[in-house]
C-alpha cells in the first residue's frame, strides 16, 4: 500500500511541476519546480504520516523531501538519522525547513547543535549556527556570546556562503537582542563588509548586519 502511496505522491508533484518556478528556484540553488503553496496545500491534505515521510526522503527528489519535512513527526527521528539528512539536504532550502521545521523540534536539538556547529562541513557547520541563532534569541543562557563574536570576527569574512549566511545571521541577532554586545557586532559588521551590497528590494531589510541591527532595534523601540 505506501508503495503505491509514494508513487501517487510522485505523480501529483510532477504534475505541480511548473518550468518558470523551476527557474526562479534554481538560481537560489534549489532543484525543484512545485509551488511552495501548492506543495503545502498537498501536505495539508495528507497530514502526518512519518512512515510515508521517511520514504518521501529517500527518494531523494527535492519536491519530494521538502513534502516528506511537512509531513513527518519530527521527534520521531533518532539523533543519527537527522544527522545523516541535514548531510544529504542538499539544497538550500531543504535544509533551511529541515533545520526549522524538524530539528528545532526534536529533543535531540542541542546534541546535534553542538555537533554540527564545529562540523568540517561547511554546510552542516551552517545548520550548528541556524541553530544557535534560535538559541542567541530564545535561551542565552549557557551561551558564550563573546566567544561566538570571536569566531564570527575571525572566519565569517573568508567563510563558504551558506556558513557565512548563517554566521551573519548570528551577528545581528545577538546585536538586535543582546545591548550590551550591539556596539560589537555592529563594528564587526561595519569592519568585515559582509552582504554590504547585498541587492535588497525595496520595503526589506538589508541583510548587512549592520542595518538589520539598526532597522529591528528600531522597530522594537516604536
Amino acid at each position: 500500500m505506501a508503495e503505491t502511496t509514494v508513487a501517487e505522491v510522485m505523480a501529483e508533484l510532477a504534475a505541480l511541476e511548473d518550468p518558470k518556478a523551476r527557474a526562479v528556484n534554481e538560481k537560489h540553488g534549489d532543484d525543484h519546480g512545485v509551488n511552495l503553496t501548492k506543495l503545502r496545500a498537498v501536505a495539508k491534505r495528507l497530514k502526518t504520516q512519518q512512515d510515508l515521510a521517511v520514504e518521501l526522503w529517500a527518494t531523494g527528489d527535492t519536491a519530494a523531501r521538502l513534502l516528506a519535512l511537512l509531513i513527518c513527526r519530527p521527534k520521531a527521528f533518532g539523533r543519527d538519522q537527522l544527522d545523516a539528512m541535514v548531510r544529504e539536504a542538499r539544497t538550500p532550502k531543504v535544509q533551511d525547513w529541515l533545520v526549522n521545521y524538524v530539528v528545532k523540534k526534536s529533543p535531540h536539538v542541542e546534541d546535534l547543535r553542538l555537533a554540527w556547529f564545529a562540523d568540517a562541513d561547511p554546510v552542516v557547520a551552517s545548520s550548528g549556527w541556524a541553530l544557535t541563532t534560535d538559541r542567541v534569541a530564545k535561551e542565552p543562557d549557557g551561551l558564550d556570546l563573546t566567544g561566538l563574536l570571536d569566531v564570527i570576527e575571525a572566519e565569517m569574512k573568508g567563510a563558504p556562503d551558506r556558513l557565512q549566511w548563517a554566521m551573519n545571521h548570528c551577528l545581528a541577532q545577538i546585536g538586535i537582542d543582546h545591548a550590551e554586545y550591539r556596539a560589537r557586532a555592529i563594528d564587526i559588521g561595519e569592519r568585515l563588509e559582509v552582504l554590504k551590497d547585498y541587492p535588497t528590494p525595496p520595503n526589506c531589510t538589508s541583510p548587512f548586519a549592520p542595518a538589520w541591527i539598526a532597522e529591528m532595534v528600531r522597530r522594537q523601540a516604536g
